[in-house]
């Protein structure tokens, strides 16, 4: 058996063309160009790519964006101080800070103090609080990505039971949590896995739908997979001059009925439930949302 390969890549470009479309229509009636603001503090390689991505997509879809690069020895005070200037900023719509933070400013606090209106990451405890709710203001830009991704390839999801590799706040839980509610393309029956889970491979060999965003290359071999499952990896990781996902691509695909590569796979999808995102919010701002 050879998986069927997941295209996120091609995914991301015909839902960027439908959120360009809505984003010209809503600046067209109200006047308002959405606008991304990130901030950058230092000098990682890795988040100036990440960042640089995110605003060519911006651009693409007629969103502004703007970026606020700050050195790498910015005190927590000062990065706090320019959250509270962009969240009063009403021609900020979104606000992104890229992670990770040096060492001497506190990411929790850092995320809290975004304006859960303007959060387009949806890390904000009031948020993510929603998301347990069943009644999101954002959905969280991978999973919603991984979501979508399974919704395209028409994968069954009410009543299969899913299988995430990982417990992050950004990925592992949410996913979960979007997965489990009582609402359209989720009620599954979700098992959340991570370090310390016994006999793992027991498990994962169980799941209709294997998420992998455990953060160890290539962790995730054939013999953890069930023939056939639906299997989206979500990692990416730097292994000499490759970049390669949690999962083993060449031997988990000729077991899997379906695979997400690294990668082409889940990254692009970020980025346009990114776009997504602060086109909500303008529209939450504007009164326009529903």
């Amino acid at each position: 058996m050879t998986a069927r390969i997941l295209d996120g890549q091609a995914l991301a470009a015909k839902l960027r063309g439908g959120i360009a479309d809505e984003v010209a229509r809503f600046t067209s009636e109200t006047g308002i160009k959405p606008q991304l603001t990130a901030v950058l503090v230092g000098d990682d390689p890795a988040s100036a790519v990440y960042v640089r991505n995110k605003q060519r997509a911006c651009e693409q879809a007629g969103i502004a964006s703007q970026l606020h690069r700050l050195p790498a020895e910015t005190s927590e005070a000062e990065l706090l101080a320019l959250v509270d200037q962009l969240n009063r900023d009403p021609q900020v719509h979104g606000i992104l800070v890229q992670l990770p933070l040096p060492k001497q400013i506190r990411e929790q606090a850092v995320l809290d103090a975004v304006s859960p209106m303007k959060d387009v990451d949806a890390f904000h405890p009031e948020n993510v609080g929603r998301i347990v709710q069943g009644r999101p203001r954002f959905l969280p830009c991978t999973p919603h990505g991984v979501q979508q991704m399974l919704i395209d390839a028409q994968v069954t999801i009410p009543g299969s039971h899913v299988v995430v590799l990982g417990r992050s706040e950004i990925v592992g839980k949410p996913l979960a949590l979007m997965l489990m509610q009582k609402a359209p393309h989720a009620d599954a029956t979700v098992t959340v896995c991570h370090s310390r889970t016994k006999n793992l491979a027991d498990i994962t060999r169980t799941a209709d739908i294997l998420v992998a965003a455990i953060g160890v290359p290539q962790f995730v071999k054939a013999e953890m997979v069930r023939p056939g499952a639906v299997v989206i990896d979500v990692g990416i990781n730097r292994v000499g001059d490759k970049l390669v996902g949690d999962v083993d691509f060449a031997s988990v695909s000729q077991v899997a009925g379906a695979i997400s590569p690294v990668p082409k796979g889940v990254g692009p999808m970020t980025i346009t439930m990114l776009l997504q995102n602060t086109l909500t919010a303008a529209r939450i701002a504007a009164g326009r949302n529903v």
